[in-house]
């Protein structure tokens, strides 16, 4: 019997079988947990089914992150087949292409940085704000994904920096509001991973180098790695942890010089 059994799950940002977001489905899924998956539009929607299929997963519907009506509805859905919600995954995140290499001050721009703001950290808080009364009854767990360029300035992570400091700075506050709830909320700052996102980042292959070289455990991590540590913080075993950034990175946070 596994730790999640009978949760039901909603995973947003399934994009790949090498995304987080799959690890972290996969882990829950393998712990007992059922799954719904949200797809951001048409086009990706046929991709998101296959995936689920291998997750046994039988509930999606569409999310724009950008759009507070997608995500009601989206909630409001799930809420209507399961009638409550234990658990909230979000892995999404995004910046203009063109502005994650270079010099941060040149290539930043207002809207880029408006817009990696909404989809990388308020879109949790859309998100908590529309799933919060399917968890009041019995509370639930709420985990995001983050990066170390949220408090360490790292080339070319440029614009998402900020974007992933506002996220954990969210985290807090979320979990300030929604703890009398019995609703706990962490972030997981992951290694870096090569995913269809990390892809964007100009000379991420350095990143992985560097990490695999410097850190105490000598690799980089898996999105295996992160999926278990989610389903822990999501299950039971984890009550006591809430408002934290849990580092899931080889160890490569804690090195100062190598």
């Amino acid at each position: 019997m596994g730790f999640l059994k009978d949760k039901k799950a909603v995973v947003i940002g399934l994009a790949s079988n090498r995304s987080i977001a799959f690890g972290i489905a996969k882990a829950m899924r393998r712990e007992g947990a059922e799954l719904a998956l949200t797809y951001q539009n048409e086009r990706l929607e046929e991709r998101v089914r296959k995936l689920g299929s291998e997750l046994d997963c039988t509930l999606y519907y569409p999310c724009n992150l950008e759009s507070d009506h997608e995500i009601t509805a989206a909630m409001g859905y799930f809420g209507d087949r399961w009638g409550n919600l234990d658990i909230l995954v979000h892995s999404a995140a995004f910046a203009p292409r063109e502005e994650l290499e270079g010099d941060y001050v040149e290539k930043s721009t207002r809207e880029g940085f408006l817009q990696s703001h909404e989809i990388s950290s308020y879109s949790f808080t859309a998100l908590a704000k529309a799933a919060r009364p399917l968890m009041k009854e019995a509370g639930g767990a709420l985990v995001t994904l983050s990066y170390l360029g949220a408090e360490r300035a790292i080339p070319n992570y440029n614009i998402m920096g900020p974007a992933k400091a506002s996220l954990e700075a969210n985290v807090r506050y979320m979990a300030l509001s929604l703890g009398p709830e019995n609703i706990r909320v962490n972030a997981i700052s992951a290694g870096p991973i090569r995913t269809l996102a990390a892809s964007g980042i100009a000379n991420f292959r350095s990143f992985l180098e560097h990490t695999a070289c410097a850190s105490p455990l000598r690799r980089n991590v898996s999105i295996d790695d992160v999926g278990n540590t989610a389903a822990f913080l999501c299950s039971e075993l984890a009550a006591g942890i809430t408002g934290q950034t849990i580092y899931v990175d080889a160890g490569y946070n804690i090195v100062g010089l190598s």
